[in-house]
Protein backbone atom coordinates (compact mmCIF):
# COMPACT_ATOMS: atom_id res chain seq x y z
CA UNK A 1 0.00 0.00 0.00
CA UNK A 2 1.07 3.44 -0.61
CA UNK A 3 0.67 5.60 1.83
CA UNK A 4 2.44 8.71 2.61
CA UNK A 5 2.14 12.31 4.86
CA UNK A 6 0.29 15.92 4.09
CA UNK A 7 0.18 18.56 6.15
CA UNK A 8 -3.32 19.89 7.25
CA UNK A 9 -4.01 22.97 5.75
CA UNK A 10 -6.47 25.03 4.76
CA UNK A 11 -7.43 22.79 1.73
CA UNK A 12 -7.82 19.49 3.47
CA UNK A 13 -8.31 20.65 7.32
CA UNK A 14 -12.61 19.51 6.25
CA UNK A 15 -11.35 16.00 5.02
CA UNK A 16 -9.47 15.77 8.25
CA UNK A 17 -12.38 16.21 10.62
CA UNK A 18 -14.63 14.14 9.02
CA UNK A 19 -12.57 10.88 9.76
CA UNK A 20 -13.69 9.06 12.55
CA UNK A 21 -12.87 5.97 14.51
CA UNK A 22 -15.10 3.20 15.49
CA UNK A 23 -16.71 4.39 18.43
CA UNK A 24 -15.82 2.08 21.20
CA UNK A 25 -12.38 4.27 20.65
CA UNK A 26 -13.86 7.66 20.74
CA UNK A 27 -13.52 7.97 24.46
CA UNK A 28 -9.37 7.16 24.08
CA UNK A 29 -8.57 10.20 21.88
CA UNK A 30 -9.40 14.12 21.44
CA UNK A 31 -11.26 14.81 17.82
CA UNK A 32 -9.28 16.07 14.92
CA UNK A 33 -11.03 19.19 15.21
CA UNK A 34 -9.54 20.06 18.72
CA UNK A 35 -6.26 18.44 17.70
CA UNK A 36 -5.97 20.77 14.98
CA UNK A 37 -6.85 24.02 16.69
CA UNK A 38 -4.71 23.02 19.70
CA UNK A 39 -1.64 22.86 17.01
CA UNK A 40 -2.26 26.60 16.44
CA UNK A 41 -1.12 27.02 20.54
CA UNK A 42 1.58 24.33 20.64
CA UNK A 43 5.22 25.60 18.82
CA UNK A 44 7.25 23.04 17.09
CA UNK A 45 3.84 20.97 16.37
CA UNK A 46 2.95 19.29 13.08
CA UNK A 47 -0.46 18.23 12.24
CA UNK A 48 -0.82 15.36 8.84
CA UNK A 49 -3.39 13.66 7.01
CA UNK A 50 -2.41 10.29 6.31
CA UNK A 51 -3.40 9.35 2.67
CA UNK A 52 -3.66 5.97 1.02
CA UNK A 53 -2.85 7.21 -2.59
CA UNK A 54 -5.15 10.28 -3.07
CA UNK A 55 -7.74 9.55 0.17
CA UNK A 56 -7.22 10.96 3.47
CA UNK A 57 -7.41 7.51 5.52
CA UNK A 58 -5.90 9.32 9.51
CA UNK A 59 -4.47 12.24 11.03
CA UNK A 60 -1.89 12.48 13.01
CA UNK A 61 -0.05 15.00 15.47
CA UNK A 62 3.30 15.09 16.23
CA UNK A 63 6.38 17.47 17.64
CA UNK A 64 8.83 18.65 20.79
CA UNK A 65 7.19 18.76 23.78
CA UNK A 66 7.99 21.41 25.81
CA UNK A 67 8.40 19.76 28.97
CA UNK A 68 10.86 17.06 28.39
CA UNK A 69 12.06 18.05 24.98
CA UNK A 70 11.10 15.01 23.13
CA UNK A 71 9.15 14.68 20.33
CA UNK A 72 5.74 13.24 20.90
CA UNK A 73 3.02 11.41 18.73
CA UNK A 74 0.47 13.37 20.55
CA UNK A 75 -2.26 12.24 17.96
CA UNK A 76 -2.77 9.21 15.53
CA UNK A 77 -6.44 7.71 13.99
CA UNK A 78 -6.91 5.63 11.17
CA UNK A 79 -10.43 6.00 9.92
CA UNK A 80 -12.60 3.71 11.44
CA UNK A 81 -13.47 1.83 7.14
CA UNK A 82 -9.55 1.66 7.19
CA UNK A 83 -9.06 -0.47 10.17
CA UNK A 84 -7.27 -3.61 10.20
CA UNK A 85 -5.11 -3.41 7.46
CA UNK A 86 -1.92 -2.33 8.77
CA UNK A 87 -2.28 1.52 7.75
CA UNK A 88 -1.57 2.63 11.37
CA UNK A 89 1.44 0.76 11.86
CA UNK A 90 2.91 1.85 8.66
CA UNK A 91 1.72 5.15 9.61
CA UNK A 92 4.17 4.98 12.74
CA UNK A 93 6.86 4.18 10.56
CA UNK A 94 6.09 6.72 8.33
CA UNK A 95 6.01 9.29 11.19
CA UNK A 96 9.50 8.21 12.43
CA UNK A 97 10.75 8.59 9.05
CA UNK A 98 9.35 11.82 8.82
CA UNK A 99 10.77 12.78 11.93
CA UNK A 100 14.45 11.77 10.95
CA UNK A 101 14.53 13.27 7.35
CA UNK A 102 13.33 16.78 8.51
CA UNK A 103 14.10 17.43 12.25
CA UNK A 104 17.50 16.83 13.35
CA UNK A 105 17.69 18.45 16.36
CA UNK A 106 19.78 15.65 18.28
CA UNK A 107 16.67 14.42 20.11
CA UNK A 108 16.82 11.30 21.07
CA UNK A 109 13.33 10.11 21.79
CA UNK A 110 10.27 9.88 20.52
CA UNK A 111 7.56 9.33 22.58
CA UNK A 112 3.48 7.93 23.01
CA UNK A 113 0.79 8.12 25.86
CA UNK A 114 -2.05 5.97 24.93
CA UNK A 115 -5.03 4.37 27.15
CA UNK A 116 -4.06 1.19 28.87
CA UNK A 117 -7.39 -0.40 27.39
CA UNK A 118 -6.37 0.87 24.26
CA UNK A 119 -5.13 -2.64 22.88
CA UNK A 120 -5.13 -1.31 19.11
CA UNK A 121 -2.86 1.01 19.60
CA UNK A 122 -0.44 -1.10 22.09
CA UNK A 123 0.33 -3.50 18.84
CA UNK A 124 0.16 -1.11 16.29
CA UNK A 125 2.82 1.27 18.46
CA UNK A 126 4.94 -2.23 19.92
CA UNK A 127 4.83 -3.63 15.93
CA UNK A 128 6.22 -0.08 14.84
CA UNK A 129 9.55 -0.79 17.50
CA UNK A 130 8.18 1.15 20.27
CA UNK A 131 9.11 -0.22 23.98
CA UNK A 132 6.48 0.40 26.75
CA UNK A 133 7.51 2.65 29.94
CA UNK A 134 5.38 3.34 32.65
CA UNK A 135 2.26 4.41 33.52
CA UNK A 136 1.95 8.73 33.25
CA UNK A 137 0.66 10.22 36.41
CA UNK A 138 -2.49 11.46 34.30
CA UNK A 139 -3.39 7.65 33.44
CA UNK A 140 -2.06 7.06 30.70
CA UNK A 141 0.59 4.00 28.90
CA UNK A 142 3.94 5.65 27.97
CA UNK A 143 6.35 3.91 25.06
CA UNK A 144 9.24 5.40 23.44
CA UNK A 145 11.03 5.02 20.44
CA UNK A 146 15.00 5.73 20.64
CA UNK A 147 16.35 7.42 17.27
Amino acid sequence: MNISLAAITKDNWEEAIELKVKEDQRSFMASNLYSIAESKFLDNFYTFGIYLEKQMVGFCMFGIDPDDGNYWVYRLMIDENHQGNGLGTQSVRLIIEHIRKHHSNNIPLIMIGYHPNNIGAKFTYKKAGFTETEIAPWGEQLAQFTL
